[in-house]
């Protein structure tokens, strides 16, 4: 059982997701008898947190909503992704909330430990931002991403098992280079000391990487950066979809928003035509909503069909 100061924290992070916990299930997170669990829910009031009470056989707990909610406590991984969401907010992911991003981050940071502002610090020193569109999808531990940061911080080489698309499992040993984040997913490039070349990783088919603890000395990447050598090597590969669109509005003002995603060619002064080749028809369909222009899909028809399906589904939205 945990001293009772930590204890009490592990609860409070538990009910901080404000969801419903069961008593018996919340005593057994945390190792203690139900009794126990009452004491500590008791010491969390006497601090001020909202924490509500069902009693009976199906009693539980919940953390009430209140205007005056006392500070938030957060374990080690959800400090590195607040971090890591407020530093993309802070470049303008997002419009209108970087400034406040830039300040909070800055709070963030200064009050977090040693051991979690060095994870912080290498993840946005070895990430090379891709552009517009480029939030990771879900399912990449933060923990390995931080671990995959710092053996590239520290020239460290790397050890890990690898899953390739066709289901091949390789244990491969590399010198890893930098993090890129494209197209809603993280990819680590590295020079690869088995197939002696170099090769860009999906860090979700990562697994157990680990440094070494041999140094090595940086070599020089055959592109530009790492998020050019990423991209060139995603255009080799077969994509089912190629879009193209023809937007009711300048080029200048439909590159600027999403410019780093496809190409954008000149019609004339009102008109441009918008490409873009994708595993997904999400994306497409979100960026050309998002311009606040009307548009005309020339290709592919699947994506009519979901533009109709979304028009569809927001129209009933509207109606209820």
């Amino acid at each position: 059982m945990a001293n009772t100061s930590t204890r009490t924290l592990r609860l409070l992070s538990l009910l901080q997701t404000h969801r419903y916990w069961p008593g018996t299930e919340l005593a057994d997170r945390l190792g203690v008898s139900v009794r126990t669990l009452r004491r500590d829910v008791d010491r969390l009031r006497e601090l001020g947190y909202p924490v509500e009470a069902q009693r009976g056989v199906d009693g539980g707990y919940q953390l009430a909503a209140g205007a005056a909610l006392p500070p938030l406590v957060i374990d080690d991984d959800e400090a590195v992704a607040l971090a890591i969401g407020l530093h993309t907010a802070a470049e303008g992911a997002v419009e209108g909330i970087a400034e406040s991003s830039v300040r909070v981050l800055a709070k963030v940071v200064q009050v977090m430990p040693t051991r979690l502002r060095r994870r912080v610090e290498a993840l946005r020193a070895m990430t090379v931002p891709a552009g517009w569109g480029s939030p990771a999808r879900a399912g990449v531990d933060p923990g390995v991403l931080t671990t995959l940061a710092l053996t590239c911080r520290d020239s460290e080489q790397l050890r890990f098992g690898y899953t390739a698309a066709d289901g091949r499992r390789t244990d491969r040993q590399v010198e890893p280079h930098r993090l890129v984040c494209l197209e809603r997913r993280w990819y680590l490039v590295a020079y690869d000391l088995t197939r002696h070349g170099w090769r860009s990783f999906r860090v979700d088919r990562l697994t157990a990487p680990e440094g070494t603890g041999a140094p090595f000395r940086p070599r020089t990447l055959p592109a530009a950066d790492a998020a050019e050598f990423v991209r060139a090597g995603i255009g080799n590969l077969p994509r089912p979809y190629r879009v193209a669109a023809l937007v009711y509005a300048p080029a200048a003002t439909v590159l600027e928003r999403i410019g780093r995603w496809g190409t954008v060619e000149e019609v004339d002064a009102e008109h441009c035509r918008v490409r873009m080749t994708t595993d997904s028809l999400d994306w497409p369909a979100l960026a050309l909503g998002a311009l606040g222009a009307e548009f005309r899909v020339l290709e592919p028809v699947e994506l009519v069909d979901q533009l109709r399906d979304w028009a569809a589904r927001f129209d009933r939205a509207v109606r209820g």
